[in-house]
This record gives structure tokens, C-alpha cells and sequence, in this order.
């Protein structure tokens, strides 16, 4: 007889949109401390209400503002569960020196593909954090979560870099410079994950990937999120020169 898996669902988010302008168009001077535009929160209670049937019982972000928000709204309404954060989980960091003049069009092409050497031993992210040292903290925490036995449904809301290192580890892929698993903003991932008999993970099946419900066929979205980054620092440039 067909014997059902002991099988568990992961809801992997990222963020929404969050405010890395400030009202007067300059870049903001943390970005870490960013929380959410007016845009980015309607897009979590859209997403919100994709997800209003699902009886979550665990729900991590990150330690950031902006993944702190997002999993509030996600869980707006619910008595349980209690968001719980995960600093090892923070977005990939990169670094915070400026580029000189004479580098800035090389500069922004890095920001509009920052995973474009992201193969290569010692790839940092933006000149920041290396991939391998990122992968080192995220991976290990991704594991453990997935290991514990107190949950069915787990809600992870976390940033796009972590995300695709997630996606990565699930399908035991490297690093690539010519392949990116985009993550808009608040798109829901879903990763099935099974339980073997000696309780360890047996196997993972990738239901859904990148999925932004207030915009299924992802209409006027051509750029992405690090593209779009790339142009408004071009054009706050653009301004100031």
C-alpha cells in the first residue's frame, strides 16, 4: 500500500518594498534600518490574503525592520504564531565604501548585477561580505529551522540574496554568474520538505517560485529589483552633477 510522506510546507518570502529613498530622493544612510513604502505594504497584504488560509505555526524574518514589518502584516489578524527573528538570516552585506568617480559606470553596472562573478572562490557582493562567508551563516540556520520538529507550516519572510542562497541549497546548485533566481518584492516561494524515517530530510520538492500575487503575470516588471536600484542611483548622480 502507498504509504503518504511525512511531508512539511515552507513559505519562503522576501520583503516588500522597502524605503531605501528618502522623501527628498537621497539615498538613505542605513539601509538596514529601512522599513517599508507605502507600496510595499500594500503588496504584504496582498500577499497577505493569498496566504489567509494557511495555519502557520512558525514564522521567522530576519532581524531587519523591513522583514520585521512585512511578517507582521503577513500575520495580521492571527493570534498565533509568535514572530520570532533569526539575525544569521540579515541580508548579504556589502560594503560600505564609496566608488570613485572615475569607477562610477563600473560601479553600477555591479549594482545592477551584483551575482554576475558570484561564481568565481572569493566573489564578494558590492566589494562586501563574501558569498561563501554568507552561505556559511545562512545555510546552517536554513537546516536547523527545517530540522526542528514543532512545526507544519513555516512562514520565512528574509531578503533576496538569502533567499536565492536558500533556493540554491535546496537545489544543491552553486553560485552562478549567468543564472539568478529573481525575488521580487513579498514574492512567496513554496518548498515542500519531506522527513525520511531515521527523521532526517529525505527529500525537498520546489512548488513555487517568485510568485507576487498583486501582479501574477508580472506586468511592467522588465527591470529588476537590482536594476532598478542601479537606475535610481544613476539618476540621483545624474542630478547632482
Amino acid at each position: 500500500m502507498f504509504q503518504p510522506p511525512n511531508r512539511r510546507r515552507i513559505y519562503l518570502m522576501r520583503h516588500a518594498e522597502a524605503a531605501y529613498l528618502n522623501q527628498d530622493g537621497s539615498v538613505t544612510s542605513d539601509e538596514r534600518q529601512v522599513s517599508l513604502t507605502p507600496l510595499g505594504r500594500e503588496q504584504a497584504r496582498k500577499q497577505a490574503a493569498v496566504l489567509a488560509s494557511i495555519p502557520f505555526d512558525r514564522a521567522i524574518c530576519s532581524s531587519l525592520p523591513r522583514t520585521r514589518e512585512t511578517a507582521a502584516l503577513i500575520l495580521a489578524g492571527r493570534e498565533t504564531p509568535e514572530l520570532e527573528e533569526a539575525p544569521e538570516l540579515e541580508e548579504v552585506r556589502p560594503s560600505r565604501e564609496l566608488a570613485p568617480a572615475q569607477e562610477i559606470e563600473a560601479w553600477l553596472k555591479r549594482i545592477a548585477n551584483p551575482w554576475a562573478e558570484a561564481n568565481q572562490a572569493d566573489a564578494r557582493f558590492l566589494g562586501g561580505e563574501r558569498f561563501a562567508d554568507f552561505d556559511a551563516r545562512v545555510r546552517p540556520t536554513f537546516d536547523r529551522i527545517i530540522q526542528a520538529d514543532d512545526w507544519t507550516h513555516l512562514l520565512l519572510v528574509l531578503h533576496g540574496a538569502v533567499n536565492r542562497s536558500i533556493l540554491n541549497h535546496v537545489l544543491n546548485l552553486p553560485w552562478q554568474a549567468d543564472v539568478s533566481i529573481e525575488q521580487d518584492n513579498c514574492c512567496i516561494n513554496i518548498i515542500d520538505v519531506d522527513r525520511g524515517e531515521d527523521d532526517q530530510i529525505a527529500r525537498c520538492l520546489l512548488r513555487t517560485v517568485n510568485l507576487t500575487a498583486y501582479n501574477l503575470n508580472k506586468s511592467g516588471m522588465v527591470l529588476t529589483n537590482m536594476e532598478q536600484a542601479a537606475k535610481q542611483v544613476s539618476e540621483l548622480l545624474g542630478a547632482a552633477g
